[in-house]
């Protein structure tokens, strides 16, 4: 049976924190709330976590997992041969609703689908997100629906769709408009648009002059 905490009240915002922590940690799902839609979230170094979440959203190892964190140095440690401007688009945009995909360590022990050497990384600009993401570290983090169903913009929606399956509900209320992030490529020699999403190109490129946009 999943539990259930409201973080608007302060004490099960405590409490749900450390519950929501200690389920990660042995692999089981959390939802959670971030500035864009509620995520569906595990430990990024689980694989059993990993393979919870994609079955949970009936989704493929083709759609690699993205990763949230709970501050920018964080991705100092995840990723390789990091470029001018992911760190400048980081600095600008972070936390916010921008994910950078970047080359990640090799020594990193995890596995989050066939991501080819990369990993796609956004630090959200939600307190209970990042307070989380501070407890637990890297999250592997997808949207909280089923695979081609609507993200969820509440707990309600994400327990619709996922039931069970989530050990842990965070509970901040109505997340808003229903509007992903904005991703960028920045794992090659020139930053590329992959997604627009709350970021638009005309701001993005304000730091990234050579963004391109396909």
């Amino acid at each position: 049976m999943s539990l259930h905490f409201d973080t608007t009240n302060p004490d099960e915002r405590e409490r749900g924190l450390d519950v929501a922590a200690n389920a990660a940690r042995r692999g089981d799902l959390v939802v959670l709330p971030t500035d864009t839609v509620y995520g569906l979230g595990c430990d990024a170094f689980s694989p059993h976590g990993v393979a919870a979440l994609l079955a949970a959203k009936g989704r493929g190892r083709d759609m690699p997992v993205p990763v949230l964190v709970g501050s920018p140095e964080t991705v100092e440690g995840l990723a390789y041969g990091l470029s001018k401007a992911a760190r400048d688009l980081v600095e600008a945009f972070w936390p916010g609703a921008l994910t950078v995909v970047v080359r990640h360590q090799p020594s990193l022990a995890w596995d989050l689908g066939d991501a080819h050497g990369t990993v796609a990384l956004r630090m959200p600009l939600h307190p209970v997100a990042i307070e989380l993401l501070r407890i637990v570290g890297p999250m592997a983090v997808s949207s909280a629906n089923r695979s081609g169903s609507a993200p969820a913009t509440s707990y309600a929606e994400a327990e619709a769709q996922l039931g069970d399956s989530v050990a842990v509900y965070l509970d901040a209320g109505p997340s808003g408009a229903a509007v992903p992030s904005t991703i960028v490529d920045t794992s090659g020699p020139v930053p590329r648009l992959l997604r627009l999403g709350a970021l638009d190109l005309d701001t993005l490129r304000t730091v990234a002059p050579d963004l391109l946009a396909e």
